[in-house]
Parts: C-alpha cells; sequence; structure tokens
C-alpha cells in the first residue's frame, strides 16, 4: 500500500498540518513520552489528566476549538490493520510522540451505509506534527510506522467524545451505527468491534500495512 505524508498535498482532502504552537507541541510530547503507556495490543483513553492539566492544552483549546471545552487523551500500542472507520460531528488533533500511520478515507465515500476498503489512503504523521482531522474524514486508531515500532498519540476531542452512549431509541440507518458519543463507527466483518455486534459497514479486505513497513 502507498504511503503518504501528511506533508503530501493528498492529505488536504482529509485535513491539515497545524502550524505554530512549539512550546505546546514540546509539553504534549514530553507528557506522551513519560506518562502514558505503549500497550501490545492497542489502548485508548478519552481524557488523560497528565495532558489535560497542562498549560499547553489550555492554549489548543482557546485556539483551535474557539474556547469550547475540550479533553486531551490518548491512543497508544501496536496495530497495522484497518478494523473499523469512525468519524465525529467536529474534528479531531492528532500528534505523536512518535511517527505514526493514520489509515483515511472520506465520508462522501459512503454509499448506503457502507465503502469499500480499497477507497482507504496511508499517510504517515512524523512525531512532532500536529494535525487536524476533519470531521468528514473517516479514521480509526493509529498504526506503528516501522516493524519494530509502537505509537503514543494525542486525540484532542470535543468534551465527552467517545464516553458512554446516547440511550434512544434509533430513527435510521446512521443512528445504528452510533456506538459511543460522538462517534459514529463501521466495522469490517473480521473485527473484533463487528464480533461484539458494531454495524458490518466496510466492504473489501481488511487492510494491514505490516509488508509495507521497514
Amino acid at each position: 500500500m502507498k504511503i503518504y505524508n501528511v506533508t503530501d498535498p493528498e492529505f488536504t482532502n482529509y485535513g491539515r498540518i497545524i502550524e505554530g504552537y512549539e512550546e505546546e507541541k514540546k509539553q504534549i510530547m514530553e507528557a506522551l513520552r513519560d506518562k502514558t503507556p505503549i500497550p501490545e495490543g492497542t489502548d485508548y483513553v478519552a481524557e488523560e489528566p497528565a495532558l489535560q492539566s497542562l498549560p499547553a492544552t489550555d492554549v489548543i483549546t482557546n485556539s483551535l476549538f474557539g474556547g469550547s471545552p475540550m479533553q486531551f487523551g490518548w491512543c497508544n500500542g501496536h496495530n497495522t490493520k484497518l478494523n473499523c472507520l469512525e468519524y465525529h460531528r467536529s474534528s479531531e488533533i492528532n500528534m505523536g510522540s512518535t511517527d505514526f500511520i493514520l489509515l483515511l478515507a472520506k465520508r462522501e465515500e459512503i454509499v448506503d451505509h457502507k465503502i469499500d476498503s480499497s477507497k482507504v489512503k496511508a499517510f504517515l504523521c512524523p512525531k512532532g506534527v500536529m494535525i487536524e482531522v476533519y470531521a468528514t474524514a473517516l479514521h480509526y486508531a493509529p498504526c506503528q510506522a516501522s516493524k519494530d515500532s509502537g505509537f503514543q498519540v494525542l486525540v484532542g476531542l470535543p468534551k465527552g467524545t467517545n464516553v458512554g452512549k446516547p440511550d434512544f431509541k434509533p430513527a435510521n440507518t446512521e443512528d445504528t451505527l452510533l456506538t459511543a458519543t460522538n462517534k459514529w463507527l463501521l466495522a469490517h466483518e473480521e473485527s473484533s468491534e463487528a464480533k461484539g455486534g458494531a454495524v458490518v459497514g466496510i466492504t473489501g479486505v481488511n487492510i494491514d500495512i505490516a509488508g509495507d513497513l521497514n
């Protein structure tokens, strides 16, 4: 699979690089590196006190989300597979203390609540580069950037995202994709999420970039 870089023009369809904030980026990278684990699998924490308490996160909240309440957590570990694609009604802020790869597609490529995995593109994000992943971009857990590395990735989202799940009666098909607050999910049939009851909405192969890594 071709792996683009977030500096390539192809990334502009999915997100953007956030310039500036060098001191804030340094604080966040140090906290990620020193205070969050790298598990053998993949783990996600929606709100991490070691990140949430940083002066840097106040600055980012005020500038990037216009002062709207945000939560700062992480997604760390080891992964090379697609498994699922999710979207929010909001952008997501990512930055790694390590290089990492995102597997991305576009919401407009969903047809009848399904998307073929051939629509997915891979993007390398070098450590220390902060990006905004647009609300129109489908994404999921990061992938490691080399065979022997793991990843540590900041996840900045509106407060309450991915925490709990609204209790309501679905009125349409999209409602059935809601798996947590502000999180709509399409699963591949081979994924653990699908086995756990998530809606199967990814057709084609379950992408694995292990063979594309050095």
